[in-house]
């Protein structure tokens, strides 16, 4: 079972998400502390991470780019969202996997999902 840790600070879409990951087999993981990601990555052996571009002021592209960064979470495939599509570039420039704007069809956001974990499941 592939673990996905959503970190946003919308508590509708992190509810939202956490029950439409576990419902499609996921098991998920929320929090609203982007000061908190590597820990929560490394202490859940997370195998994806869903990160908000802007989190209480944080910037998401700064906290990919600080796991791009790490030894220990380089690997970890980071799909992020924002409301603001035109950041698309800079967030995949940070290391980002994948992009997915908001508000994003359900339909759209599962099949990057598939996407991203079938090449990590390729990579294991």
């Amino acid at each position: 079972m592939f673990k996905i840790l959503v970190v946003d600070d919308d508590h509708m879409i992190c509810e939202m998400l956490k029950l439409m990951l576990t419902h499609k087999g996921y098991l998920p993981f929320i929090s609203n502390k982007p000061d908190q990601t590597v820990d929560n990555v490394l202490d859940s052996a997370i195998d994806l991470l869903i990160l908000d571009q802007f989190i209480f002021g944080v910037s998401g592209m700064a906290v990919c780019k600080e796991l791009k960064e790490n030894q220990l979470t380089a690997h970890l495939p980071i799909l992020m969202m924002s409301a603001d599509n035109e950041i698309k570039s800079e967030c995949l420039a940070a290391g980002a996997t994948d992009f997915i704007a908001k508000p994003f069809d359900m339909k759209e956001l599962f099949l990057k999902i598939e996407t991203i974990l079938m090449d990590v499941s390729i990579d294991k």
